[in-house]
């Protein structure tokens, strides 16, 4: 174990030094022109690129102008029932060469259904190449060399790696996909380990996890914030500990990702001995998009030569209506028209079939130099009941502020646009297990978004009439996610909560009011 931790701390500081030198001479433009020509050209002869002229592209003076006047834009639903159906049914060369053997199950936090997103090994490739480089990464935040030697465990506490083979594919979380994909010497760190990762059954995921954590010496950790506070408020509790590096002494990075976590440092932050490094990635189950590259910042660089081209949709009234839904032909900018400070909704083309596709988050350039962006919310998930525009990035921060003011922890949280009267109101439901009274958070709330959001500050005055809070215990939105059969790994409770789904939900608050399980 030591040496094998020696022999990877210093492949990092060797390879660190050569990957410095190589962004120096990396162009982001140049690098995605690169890449779309490759995926192109690989696809020219499946049924996706002869129906939409890919020979034709690329023989054109103008390649992106060509290929956007060509192929159409996507959504998961438009793009499944014309080509990848036909890939799940085992046909080949559908989307992308070969046959697809992988198929990530997804359904975030808007669908019901699963999702099937098609997994190839070139994306697989892509996965690792990016891994590396996030790995590579870590010179850059100067542990020292016990960090490395030691040959600490990374716990990762995704969904099971148990994958599904009905005879043509496999399928199951991308979690499942990629570890059965790790180098070999991996397997000396990962943990929980190959046994209880497979274990479907979260709950008893858990107390396996917590049943072995005594054993383990572990210096890293992946997850899903709420989650992975759960669990380690659970070992906390199991072993009578003060915080979780009386038994984790070593524990030094927290790898987070697919949520804000700022709504979660407060109450994260007070189950620790010291301070940990905290390191963001975006890894969904159609690609490694981007990572936290550098120390000390809100920001992740976008990955532009693994596989992956992208678009940039501006996130206006012109380009979605107030469902989120994007209207036919909207204008997409690349990578060379992007501004800092805009929000896009963001389109992949990959190397696994997915073409000018809506992946469904909204991302904002930080550093348009750097091609660093940061994750403000999803389309689905914005609020724009009167031309409020309030984001998910908003929401968080609002969240933050109060909590900090109020020194109160909010685990969970998800707000509504509805009715009032004539106008519209916004209202709040807040999962802590402080007390807290409805009327000073809607106060602090209200006021926060007024200061970070002038649409909201000007609709306050105009049409949305009153803002509603309604405070819960935090078990409750667990126990719907349960319900909803969404408990565990990568699902996360919708920050927007609309239509069907609302009226779902305050029944299910109904009930447990009715049967006296909350106040």
């Amino acid at each position: 174990m030591p040496i094998i931790g020696s022999i990877i701390k210093r492949a990092i500081e060797l390879r660190s030094l050569s990957d410095k030198e190589n962004q120096r001479r990396f162009d982001g433009c140049k690098a995605q022109q690169a890449t779309l020509k490759k995926l192109l050209r690989k696809a020219q002869f499946t049924h996706f690129g002869e129906a939409y002229n890919f020979s034709d592209i690329l023989s054109s003076r103008d390649l992106v102008e060509e290929f956007q006047k060509n192929v159409p834009v996507h959504d998961y639903n438009s793009i499944f029932k014309k080509w990848w159906y036909r890939s799940l049914n085992g046909e080949p060369y559908v989307a992308w060469p070969g046959k697809v053997k992988y198929f990530a199950l997804s359904s975030g936090t808007s669908g019901a259904s699963s999702k099937y997103i098609p997994i190839s090994n070139d994306m697989l490739k892509s996965i690792k190449k990016t891994s590396v480089r996030q790995l590579l990464s870590l010179a850059r935040y100067n542990f020292p060399p016990e960090f490395f030697e030691k040959g600490k465990g990374i716990l990762m506490l995704g969904g099971s790696t148990h994958l599904q083979y009905n005879g043509t594919y496999y399928a199951g979380d991308l979690s499942g996909i990629t570890t059965s994909n790790f180098p070999f010497w991996f397997q000396f760190f990962y943990k929980p380990g190959k046994r209880i990762s497979k274990e479907r059954d979260w709950t008893t995921k858990l107390d396996e996890i917590v049943k072995n954590a005594k054993n383990w010496d572990i210096g890293v950790i992946v997850g899903v914030p709420a989650w992975l506070q759960i669990l380690l408020e659970r070992i906390i509790k199991e072993y009578n500990l003060n915080h979780i590096h009386e038994i984790w002494p070593n524990l030094t990075i927290y790898v987070h990702g697919g949520v804000s976590f700022a709504p979660y440092v407060k109450g994260f932050e007070r189950l620790l001995g010291r301070p940990l490094v905290y390191m963001e990635t975006y890894l969904a189950s159609e690609g490694f998009i981007a990572y936290q590259k550098r120390p000390g910042v809100d920001s992740m660089q976008l990955s532009l030569d693994t596989g992956l081209f992208f678009e940039f949709v501006p996130f206006n009234d012109f380009n979605f209506d107030f469902d989120g839904n994007m209207v036919n032909n909207p204008k997409a900018l690349t990578l060379k028209d992007v501004e800092e400070g805009k929000e896009y909704a963001l389109l992949i083309s990959s190397n696994a079939g997915a073409w000018r596709y809506l992946i469904g988050d909204v991302i904002k350039f930080t550093s348009a130099k750097l091609n660093e962006i940061r994750i403000t919310g999803r389309t689905k998930h914005f609020l724009s009941l009167c031309g409020e525009h309030l984001s998910q990035d908003n929401m968080n921060r609002a969240i933050e502020l109060m909590c900090h003011d109020l020194n109160i922890e909010v685990r969970e949280f998800t707000v509504a646009g509805i009715k009032h009267g004539s106008m519209f109101a916004h209202k709040w439901f807040l999962g802590t297990d402080d007390l807290v009274n409805p009327e000073t958070a809607k106060e602090k709330i209200d006021d926060f978004l007024k200061q970070l959001n002038d649409d909201y500050r000007v609709e306050r005055i105009a049409a949305i009439k009153d803002v509603i809070v309604e405070v819960l215990p935090s078990k409750v939105f667990y126990q719907w996610m349960r319900d909803q059969g969404k408990e565990g790994a990568q699902n996360k409770f919708p920050r927007v909560i609309k239509a069907k789904q609302l009226k779902d939900w305050e029944k299910f608050i109904d009930k447990l009011k009715q049967d006296n399980t909350i106040d």
